[in-house]
């Protein structure tokens, strides 16, 4: 449990939130000029010579969050100019990941550009190069030593490239990509435009909002708000919400978007995006959200199941399990991450093969220890927090007994999880000016997380289970023993008893609650000690 928490008043906590910014936020005006992205200008340049001779091309984007909103950016670019481009999001149960050879076998074109993957496509370059295709490469994942043969590589992450930030998602490199090339065929199209689509990827593919990222998003949060692109006008409906916050986004749209490649394929969520109309955007919407009902049920099963698998000495834990769906590994990973307070990785088993995702916790690098043992991969690749990788099965336990060596080296302190408590607010401090104060600090995310407050040894005056199922709690609280107010907790996805001593300590965030127009704080547990 947290020891020497300080009290914070809201002067307190201004001055704390205001300290992890070192810079004023950029406006967007100051977003570091694309040309600085190594092979931007090339790909930009061999991209319009493409639309200028009438050349076929094809974009093969990925099944995630980012990579279906990298390709919705580039799909509505092209209607824009005009001009016809396929479009390709790989199945991820029969395609695999990115520009495989199996995508490669159903393209017919002179020109492959790829958004949110490639970095690691050797083999597909190969192919590219034997059929005289060129290949356009744009991904903002750590590359390996060996760099696929293509014709141009846009990744911030090349280490030859200087860019001034590199922690952009795929959808970003792809839209400052898309600049360059209305810049190289003289097109008036609206770049601004794309910023609701772009937010919700950054958001997604949890990237630091800090610098360019926390300006954008800023941006493409007030644009969703107005947009009149039929897939954002059906986000705000569902919200229903005076402002959309990136939590909702995180919360509320980005697994629906999702859910489309986890469990059946992306061009549901690429269909929504792109719809010229909000009936069929409905359509597409509600099949979503039926999609993730489904997540939601596969990955409770698969949880519980790998729960039972864990061993609780190691380091990284490592669990595989037959008949899991590859689609929910990734989420079962963080899940895992967040009850074990351990980097973990998740495999799915089918026949001789296993495949799966790696998710970190505090400072740990996942891809570096996964590099470290890469002889015992088929494939890997990723980042710092998360990483996708295959096995043959023989090897998972050599595997994992190699992992957890490399991990030995790690300091202890890299294991401590980002959330840290900011401090004890007193009760009279939790109303509509600390709204205000917090509202003043968002987008709130990775590296910039909502801050996180403590309730010590407060007395559980009652306990009300909510939902259709009952499975969230409404606990009221009394802070200290002398006051006559109470105050509400809300723990979602959590069934809270009466504790013995009738005492609760817990971390909690403050939220906006909206409910018939009337504006509330709304205080949601996030763990309880």
């Amino acid at each position: 449990m947290p020891n020497n928490t300080p009290h914070l008043n809201k002067s307190d906590l201004f001055k704390l939130l205001s300290g992890r910014f070192e810079t004023e936020a950029k406006k967007l005006s100051q977003i570091p000029n694309p040309e600085l992205l190594q092979d931007a200008n090339k790909a930009a340049q061999r991209i319009a010579q493409a639309i200028r001779n009438n050349e076929r091309i094809t974009l093969v984007g990925d099944y995630d969050v980012d990579g279906v909103s990298s390709t919705a950016i580039v799909v509505d670019f092209f209607k824009q100019i005009p001009y016809p481009l396929e479009a390709v999001i790989p199945n991820r149960f029969t395609d695999g990941y990115g520009v495989s050879p199996s995508v490669l076998q159903r393209v017919h074109a002179d020109l492959v550009i790829t958004v949110d993957n490639g970095i690691s496509a050797i083999e597909a370059a190969k192919i590219c190069k034997e059929k005289e295709i060129d290949l356009i490469i744009t991904d903002h994942h750590t590359p390996s030593e060996i760099l696929p043969d293509a014709y141009a590589i846009v990744d911030p992450k090349r280490v030859t490239c200087n860019y001034p930030f590199k922690e952009i998602c795929g959808a970003e490199v792809a839209w400052l990509l898309l600049g360059l090339l209305k810049k190289e065929l003289s097109l008036s199209i609206d770049m601004k435009q794309f910023l609701d689509i772009l937010a919700i990827a950054i958001i997604a593919d949890i990237m630091p909002l800090v610098d360019i990222n926390r300006t954008l998003v800023k941006e493409g949060l007030k644009l969703l708000m107005h947009s009149s692109r039929p897939s954002s006008i059906i986000i705000r409906d569902f919200l229903n919400k005076s402002n959309i916050s990136s939590e909702d986004i995180a919360f509320n749209i980005a697994p629906r978007i999702n859910s489309a490649g986890r469990l059946e394929d992306a061009s549901i969520a690429l269909d929504f995006y792109t719809a010229q109309d909000t009936q069929t955007a409905y359509k597409q919407f509600e099949l979503l959200g039926q999609l993730n009902n489904l997540r939601k049920e596969t990955e409770a099963q698969t949880t519980q199941e790998a729960i039972r698998s864990v061993n609780e000495n190691d380091k990284i834990i490592v669990v595989a399990g037959k008949g899991w769906h590859e689609g929910v590994v990734g989420i079962v990973c963080a899940r895992l991450v967040d009850k074990f307070g351990l980097p973990t990785i998740v495999l799915s088993i089918k026949g001789e093969e296993a495949k799966g995702s790696a998710r970190s916790i505090g400072e740990v690098n996942i891809y570096e220890l996964i590099k470290e043992n890469e002889r015992l991969l088929t494939k890997f690749g990723g980042h710092k927090m998360a990483a996708g990788l295959g096995l043959h099965v023989k090897d998972i336990e050599a595997f994992t007994k190699a992992i957890n060596q490399s991990a030995q080296k790690i300091p202890e302190d890299d294991f401590i999880p980002k959330e840290q408590i900011s401090g004890i607010l007193q009760s009279e401090d939790i109303d509509a000016e600390l709204l205000s104060l917090l509202e003043q600090f968002e987008p709130y995310g990775e590296a910039n997380l909502r801050p996180t407050f403590l309730i010590k040894d407060a007395e559980v005056v009652s306990i009300k289970l909510m939902g259709a199922d009952k499975s969230h709690s409404r606990i009221e609280v009394r802070q200290y023993p002398h006051q006559r107010t109470t105050i509400e907790l809300i723990a979602f996805r959590r069934v809270f008893e009466m504790p013995e001593n009738k005492k609760l300590t817990c971390s909690y965030s403050v939220a906006k609650n909206e409910f018939n127009g009337r504006i509330s704080p709304q205080l949601l547990v996030n763990k309880i000690f």
